[in-house]
């Protein structure tokens, strides 16, 4: 079961690099989020889930290691998903002032600072 998370958390990866690196960054966007996710299911493969198993055992009970689920990855997924929740609302506000400045979302007519050379009208059609 581990080595199917594994593939899975690695294929999620690639995924979201390959959107991210798109010009599009309504891509990038969904990238990040996949890139998220991905980070989130491998601190679970790496906690050990164990299906239903609690987190906690009442007080005055023992119970072997195996039944019990690791509480940990618990709590950093918990945590990664509030900190990807905060990037990714702030990758949207700069997203839409981003659009609102420049008009589009294309990475490539983004660029302000480095204007694309325009061709020299003496030698076209020449």
């Amino acid at each position: 079961m581990e080595a199917l998370l594994a593939i899975t958390v690695g294929a999620m990866t690639a995924a979201g690099v390959y959107l991210m690196l798109s010009w599009n960054m309504m891509r990038f966007l969904f990238g990040l989020v996949v890139i998220g996710n991905a980070a989130n299911l491998a601190i679970l493969t790496v906690g050990r889930h164990y299906g239903p198993a609690p987190p906690l055992v009442p007080d005055g009970q023992t119970a072997p290691a195996e039944l019990v689920a690791n509480a940990l990855p618990q709590a950093l997924i918990l945590t990664a998903i509030v900190i990807s929740f905060g990037i990714l609302a702030f990758t949207v506000v700069l997203l839409y002032r981003a659009y609102e400045e420049m008009g589009t979302i294309s990475g490539d007519d983004m660029r302000v600072a480095e204007p694309r050379p325009q061709p020299d009208q003496s030698t076209v059609g020449s």
